[in-house]
Parts: C-alpha cells; structure tokens; sequence
C-alpha cells in the first residue's frame, strides 16, 4: 500500500431544511479518514481504508462507496454488536452548518488494535490518522497507538492531523491525550489552534490556514502558499481533502512548497462541490484551476 487510514466512517445525511420540520435528506458516507482514503485514491495512489462498520446497510453503504472509488477494503471488520454511525449535516443558514454525531456505541468506536495490526499486513508507506479516533473510547487510542508504533518500528511514515472535534472532547481532554501522538508523528497537520494543543517536533509541521492558504516548517525552512479563490459550496471536508492533496505530493517525492500547492488545489476543488469527499479531483483534473474562468474542453 502506498498508504493505509484508519478510523471511522458513517453514513451521511444532508437536510435540505431544520431537522425538525421534517425535511428530507440525501444520503452518503463521512469521515475525516475516509475523506483523505478517497482522495489519495483519486489521485492514484493504492490506499486501504481499516475501521469497525456496523452488519447493517449503512454500513454496505460505506464499504459499497469506498470500494466504488477504488479504495481497498480488505480489512475492514464487521461488528454484528453494535451499529454503524451516523452524521447529520443541516445548513441552518447559507453560511452555518450544524453538525449531530449519532456514534455512541458504534462498531466504529468499538476499534481495536488487533484490527488496526490486521490493517497493515504488507505493509505501508504512509499510515495517516487523525485526533477524532482517540476520543472515541479507549481501545480506539490503543488502536491508533499500536499502528503508528507499528509503522515507526518498520521506517514507514506517519501522519497525524489532529481534527480536534470539540463536541466529542474538551481542549484540554484532548491535548492531554494527543500531545504523545503528535510527537510520534513524522507530518503533523492542524490550524494554528490544533497545532497549539499539541505543540510542534514533527519533520513537516503543515498549517492549515483555511482561506489564506497553508503552511509547512521543516528542518530545512518554512514554505507558504496562498489558497485558490473560488465559489465555495460547502467547507465541511476541505481540510481533509487539502490532507489528501499534501500527502499525494508527499507520495510522490514533491517539494514541501509542492505538496502545499496541491493540497491548497484538493481543497478548493473540495469547497465547490457539496459533501466531505465528492468534488474531490483526479490526477488529470488538478490543472483544472489553472484554466481562465469559462473556459471549455472539448
């Protein structure tokens, strides 16, 4: 594999109104990992998504979707005990979107690290996580710690966003348990807020800036690039797939001021098209941006 995520992905639904006055809803999967397992795979990269769904039919329709956009799911597990997860998105104003988390008790808060090992038979170049599978439950972390450990032991890279999620934890819950991560990370990714709940000492530490593009520090200098200015549909995803973008360029051997271009693409693409992962570009796509506005291929 060129790169292994683990963590939990849920099916999606997107109100068209307020929950509750009855409105309807579209159906898809999220999750912060799944996001970057889908983009890497567009851009053709071999990537194995490993994580707990339910024996239901949310969860054939997450391993139905992954499969669908090539990535590998060969390790995904089961759980006949508990259910898959749910994300509710409602746009209660054109510019707020509220989120609702129905994942307490999911098969994919029930991770372990025998699945996570599992996860990585034949190895790996990049193993990427994030801060939202710790806050889970305890053998979630213990997940997360013994495929990271696992990767490090073998000379593999290891990425670590650190998604701070403040509804499922406080800040100062989750600095406590993701400072030891992120020093084990090798790219540790985060707005500057992330970034200061667990201090820095990764070899790339990658600022998230949203519309004032992003940054990467390494031993050898600091690297910024600006963002694509674009007609933003929905913002929910476009951290992740800016995640994607970087660590495709990572993959293959880019310069970090690279890598931050093409994340900074990946993201914009991701913000013109509703949902976490659907706007997300091929490889043949990413000079898109490039082309003068109303411009046509044929």
């Amino acid at each position: 594999m060129d790169a292994v995520v683990l963590g939990e992905t849920m099916m999606s639904l997107r109100s068209t109104g307020a929950w509750r006055l009855g409105s309807t809803a579209t159906t898809s999967i999220a999750g912060a990992e799944s996001t970057v397992a889908i983009g890497l795979s567009r851009l053709g990269h071999a990537t194995r998504w490993v994580g707990r769904v339910g024996v239901d039919e949310p969860g054939e329709l997450v391993v139905r979707t992954l499969r669908a956009e090539g990535v590998d799911t060969s390790a995904v597990v089961r759980d006949e005990d508990a259910p898959t997860g749910l994300i509710l998105f409602e746009q209660r104003t054109p510019d707020v979107t509220r989120v609702l988390y129905h994942r307490n008790g999911s098969a994919g808060s029930r991770l372990t690290a025998a699945d996570a090992l599992a996860g990585l038979t034949g190895g790996t170049r990049l193993l990427h996580v994030t801060g939202i599978t710790p806050a889970l439950g305890a053998a979630p972390l213990a997940a997360v710690h013994a495929a990271v450990d696992h990767v490090r032991e073998r000379g593999g890279l290891v990425s670590f966003d650190v998604n701070h999620r403040s509804r499922l934890w406080s800040a100062d819950e989750a600095s406590e348990v993701l400072t030891p991560l992120a020093h084990k990370a090798s790219v540790l990714i985060g707005s500057p807020e992330e970034l200061a709940l667990v201090g820095g000492g990764a070899d790339h530490v990658v600022t998230k800036l949203g519309a004032d593009g992003a940054q990467v520090s390494t031993a050898e200098g600091t690297w910024t690039a600006p963002a694509h200015r674009v007609r933003a549909v929905d913002p929910v995803g476009a951290g992740d797939a800016f995640t994607a973008g970087y660590l495709s360029g990572l993959l293959d051997g880019l310069l970090p001021a690279e890598c931050l271009a093409r994340g900074n693409t990946t993201g914009a693409f991701a913000v013109m098209a509703t949902g976490d992962w659907e706007g997300l570009p091929t490889r043949a796509e990413l000079p898109l941006l490039d082309l003068a506005n109303g411009s046509t291929l044929r």
